[in-house]
Order: structure tokens, then sequence, then C-alpha cells
């Protein structure tokens, strides 16, 4: 049996070296990313790609297609194999997707790139599934919102490093992301033990992945559970992929003063995830915050499209982003919780791969419609297009609210 099964006084320490360098390992991974989140539409607006909103959309959208498909592949083979290999060679795919990026002379290019860094950047699944591996049931929602810390950290330096750097050319963020995360994954080759154990691997993985996704989906739990992450993830990448451009049609900032946004985003995610999640979960329960995170988020998408120079200014702006740290902060990490304590032991790599996998569907989807509805008949943004693309990100999440309202009523009386 692996070590956090066996119980014991020392087993049931949870901050140990292993979690220390998975969260050292997923934060570098999430600097590398957050880098290119407020560069990437910036850089290819201008005059030399030209591109139109719906080509920004469809390039955050290529790049999570690659991960849909390819998500519940890594995390299976994680399950065959061990995590700390599938997150070497997905580490290195995505410096190869960067490294593109960045010396693209074509749109053609930069959607290649991404494709390869999505292809290969199923990773996030297998991260979760070590997690998983070295803590105790007990102790998997303070893992999760760890995570969760260390992807706040990662949007904290990664937009402010991405953004400065753009003052010295709007393609040396991405060549930055690209040693980066070569280094990371070097770094993690010499110093991340497996955490899987033999006895406990999955020998059958990864025979049908969409079969097992559908036998999975049998569970009434995990079912409601990923249609939720779904739908959040949804509604979420909307924002998203829109966030940069509502920015600089409002307030004219550029990629540095988004760069500052996010960070200011994930420094609150760090404060809510890494310390008042674990918190407010062992009080409460998992499921009641993804209710009122998603009730939060709702809200904040709704309000956003009246923010404005004449309307609330900059102050306004960051209040209402900070119900955007404060929402995703309590839903994501909660629905991650309960999906790993419904999984088997055996399976928790598969099981938060498909997780990932709805996410990543998601995260295509989302920056699709965004890119649909940010476009007007001349391929600009207006004012229409911009209360129209958050009021949709709103409903979607008005929906996650009344059916995780409904899950943990139902998880309630399950407990009685």
């Amino acid at each position: 049996m692996s070590q956090r099964r066996r119980g014991g006084g020392e087993n049931e320490r949870f901050f140990t070296k292993p979690i220390a360098i998975i969260f050292t390992t997923v934060f570098i991974d999430l600097v590398g990313f957050g880098i290119v989140i407020p560069a990437l539409p910036f850089y290819v607006e201008g005059e030399h790609f030209a591109a139109t909103p719906l080509d920004i959309g469809l390039l955050f959208a290529s790049y999570s297609a690659m991960q849909f498909i390819f998500a519940p592949l890594l995390g299976s083979l994680s399950d065959k194999y061990g995590r700390r290999p599938i997150l070497f060679f997905s580490l290195l795919g995505s410096a190869v997707g960067y490294l593109f990026i960045g010396f693209a002379t074509a749109l053609w290019m930069v959607f290649f790139g991404r494709i390869v860094a999505g292809i290969t950047g199923g990773n996030i699944s297998t991260a979760q599934a070590y997690i998983a591996d070295v803590t105790t049931r007990e102790n998997r929602a303070k893992g999760m919102g760890l995570f969760g810390a260390a992807f706040g950290l990662g949007f904290v330096f990664g937009p402010a490093i991405g953004g400065i750097l753009s003052r010295y050319g709007i393609h040396v963020p991405f060549l930055f992301a690209a040693g980066l995360t070569f280094a990371n994954a070097i770094a993690l080759y010499f110093v991340l033990p497996e955490s899987l154990k033999e006895e406990d691997r999955n020998k059958e993985a990864s025979r049908n992945r969409f079969g097992e996704m559908f036998e999975s989906l049998r569970d009434s739990r995990f079912s409601v559970l990923a249609m939720l992450y779904f739908l959040l993830v949804t509604s979420f990448s909307i924002m998203t992929a829109s966030f940069a451009l509502y920015t600089l049609f409002r307030f004219g900032y550029d990629a540095e003063a988004n760069g500052y946004l996010f960070a200011f985003i994930g420094v609150l995610a760090v404060v809510f995830q890494g310390w008042m999640f674990g918190k407010l979960a062992h009080r409460f329960g998992e499921a009641w915050l993804v209710v009122i995170g998603s009730f939060i988020l709702g809200a904040g998408f709704f309000v956003l499209p009246y923010i404005g120079p004449d309307f609330g200014g900059l102050t306004w702006l960051l209040i209402v982003i900070g119900f955007f740290a404060l929402g995703n902060s309590l839903s994501s990490p909660g629905l991650m919780s309960l999906a790993s304590k419904v999984a088997s032991e055996r399976e928790q790599g598969k099981a938060l791969g498909l997780m990932q996998s709805g996410a990543s569907l998601a995260r295509a989807i989302g920056p699709a419609v965004a890119g649909v509805l940010l476009n007007n008949a001349v391929g600009k943004l207006d004012d229409w297009t911009i209360l129209r693309t958050f009021w949709t990100a709103a409903i979607i999440m008005f929906l996650t609210f009344l059916l995780s309202l409904y899950f943990a009523e139902s998880m309630t009386h399950r407990q009685r």
C-alpha cells in the first residue's frame, strides 16, 4: 500500500517534502502559463498578425481543445506508469509550444504553437493526482487548496513578469516562458520523487478513454460534479479570453497594465485558497463553498460590463475582479476535492484527468463563444458586444449556482 493509506501519526503530517516539491513545480509551471495570458491578445492583435477578436478567441480555444483530447490519456498513463515521467514530458512540450509562438512570423504559426503546447499541456490532472497520492482523505481539501494557491502564486508573478517583459518586445514573454518551463522540466527530473507505488498502479489504464469517461459519468455524484466544473470553467474562460480586450477598449490598458491586474487576482487567490479555503471547507463542507462561490462569480460577471472610467473607474474594477478571485477560489478547489473523494483510490489520476478533460473542453468552448460574442460586423469590439459576452458568462454561472445548490442539498440529506 502507498504511504498515505497506511495511517499512523507521522504519515498524517500534511506539508511533507513531496508536497513542497510538487507545489514548487506547479508554481513554476503556472508562472510560465501566466506570463502568456496578458501578452497573447496584444501579441496577435497588432499590425503584424492583425487578429480579430474571433481569431483571439480561437487561439485560446485551440490550446484547450487539444487538452480536452489528451488530458484523459495523460491522466490514465500516469496511473499506469507514474506521475513523474508524465509531468516531465508535458513540461518539455509546453516549452516547445512557447518557443514556436515566440518566433512566429505568421498567425498560423501562433496557432501551431498553441496546439503543440495543448497536446502536451494536460499535466494539471497529473499534478492533482500526485497530491491525492501523498495526502490522506482527511487532508485532501487542504491539498487541493494548496494546489490552488500554487495557481494563485503563478498568477501573481506570471502576468506581472509577462507585462514587464512586454516592454522589451511583445514576443519576449513567450521566449522567457519557454526557457522557464524547460528549466522546470529539468529540475523536476532530478528532484521530484515518484508518488505512485508500483503495487498501486493501474496496469489496464488508457484502454478506451472515452469509454472510461462515459462509464465514470454513470456515477450520479461524479457526473454532477463534472457538469458543475464544466460550467464553471466555461464561464470563467469566457472572462479570461475577453478581459484584456475589455480593459483595452474601456480603459486603454496595455499588456503591462493587464499583467498587474491578473497579478492582483493571483494575490487574492493565494490568500483565499492557501489560507481560507481549507478552514472554510472543514467548517461548512466543500459543497456549500461551491454554492457560494458560484453566486459570487455570477454577480461579478453581471456587473463588470458597466465598469469604466466614467462609472467606478479603477477602484470598482479592482473590487469586481476581487469577486472573481474569491468566487473561483471557493468553487474550483471545492469541486476538485469532492471529485477526488468520490473516486476510488486506484483511479485518482483517471478521475481527475476526466475532470480536467471536461475543463479543457470548457476552455475551448468558452473562448470560442467569447470570440463570436465580442466580434461585430467590422471585427471590432463595442459596448453591446462586451455586455452580451459577460452577461452570457453570468447566465452560465447562475445555472451553476442552481445545480450546485441541488447537489449541496442532496449531500446534506445523504449525510443525515
